[in-house]
């Protein structure tokens, strides 16, 4: 069918960024730990930007299950879930059986459902097409991530604590010219590593002298500001405390909760459910229905969170996969590597419904859906859109149509 919807561092970065692979060594590094980071309290914007990605190529066809199209059943007469189990957002679409914190955001007006994203040319490769994804390069090398260029274009006094990344390494989707993310998994080991005898050097201030060199300044004050990163994650993590429930696996939004309650300058925040988890190749069903209760719950669980602290109007979240699972089901019970898949921007600030073309279920392409939305169209809406830089091509390095989710 084809049905419209209208709802609608610079070389030290690459020196220091190394810390979380290198913590091996035996000479004092930075380990997950990005030296910049809350030295500023002047924030530049309220406006914050969660980035959620599932990796391992989400099966979006079983997450919003298209229940209104007979094809979706032929295709998957074993996996196909009926309609009678699925939770139902309209006459079309329901959500998988047990996102009931998705389909609450929906219902409540708070979500928009972005159809049939992708990319000419797409890679099955999940290396290859997440680097595309974090890089909004499409088949090129690009270096640097799309969310690093954002900071870089959003805030070129480098605020330094402006973009945090939450997980055990860096992602590529923070690289950036100017800024050098904050980066960190365990806040209670957020902090530089060393052998026993250099961490009375490690721990220490040191001042610059008259004779050091402008390299060497700046050397110490990455230093200064580093420990003092570690102590304010370390602190905001500690201290914070909350009723709500994120359900079995937080996807550390509960993290960017309490950095967001320690009031942070930060704006960009990248995270992730880990480990390519949704690569559901082999007996999906129960699988992935467990792995999209964690995720609805967290997600749910976190929205919650920022409505109760005061902060619900300031945030966004954007959720993306590197690409779909192909529309007919395999013979081990799963699905394969395809391409088109659903995106969202989820909060109070959106205008939910339904964005772009519906990819059809019968035209394919070797049994893949023909991608209807240019993946960078919905960065592009949440660059502009959201954060307010109406130049988005600075950072996608070309114009796109935006949709009308904000204002």
């Amino acid at each position: 069918m084809s049905k419209k919807y209208q709802f609608k561092r610079r070389d030290f970065l690459k020196l220091m960024g190394a810390g979380a692979a290198a913590s091996g060594l035996s000479i004092p590094i930075l380990s997950q730990l990005s030296p910049l980071a809350f030295a500023s309290d002047n924030p530049l914007s309220n406006k914050i930007l969660v980035v959620l990605e599932l990796s391992g190529g989400n099966d979006g066809l079983n997450t919003l299950v298209p229940y209104g199209d007979d094809a979706y059943y032929r295709h998957r007469p074993t996996l196909g879930i009926k309609p009678n189990k699925v939770r139902k957002i309209d006459e079309h679409f329901g959500f998988n059986p047990d996102m009931s914190g998705m389909e609450r955001l929906f219902k409540d007006g708070n979500m928009a459902i972005f159809h049939g994203c992708g990319y000419d040319q797409p890679s099955y490769s999940h290396f290859t097409s997440m680097a595309y994804w974090q890089t909004a390069s499409p088949n090129s090398g690009g270096s640097l991530g799309w969310v690093g260029r954002l900071a870089d274009s959003l805030d070129p006094a480098i605020t330094p604590n402006y973009l945090v990344n939450i997980d055990a390494t860096q992602s590529l989707a923070v690289v950036a010219k100017n800024h050098v993310p904050v980066v960190f998994d365990d806040p209670k080991e957020f902090g530089r590593k060393g052998l026993f005898r250099s961490r009375p050097l490690l721990d220490t201030d040191r001042a610059a002298t008259e004779n050091s060199t402008t390299a060497q300044r700046r050397l110490l004050d990455l230093a200064k500001s580093a420990r003092q990163a570690s102590e304010k994650v370390k602190s905001a993590c500690e201290s914070y405390s909350t009723p709500v429930d994120y359900g079995i696996s937080p996807l550390d939004l509960n993290k960017i909760s309490a950095l967001i309650n320690a009031d942070m300058n930060t704006r960009l925040y990248y995270t992730s459910f880990r480990h390519n988890a949704f690569d559901t190749h082999v007996q999906q069903p129960n699988l992935h229905q467990r792995l999209l209760t964690y995720f609805s719950d967290a997600v749910s669980g976190f929205f919650t969170d920022m409505d109760r602290i005061g902060r619900a109007d300031d945030v966004v979240m954007l959720v993306f996969s590197e690409f779909g699972r192909r529309v007919a089901e395999n013979t081990n019970l799963g699905t394969d590597h395809g391409t088109a898949n659903n995106m969202y921007l989820i909060g109070n600030s959106v205008k939910g419904g339904h964005y772009g073309e519906l990819p059809s279920l019968t035209n394919l392409n070797d049994g893949n859906m023909l991608h209807t939305t240019d993946f960078r169209q919905v960065y592009a809406t949440a660059i502009s859109g959201w954060m307010g830089l109406e130049a988005h091509e600075q950072v996608l390095r070309h114009r796109f149509d935006e949709f009308p989710a904000f204002g």
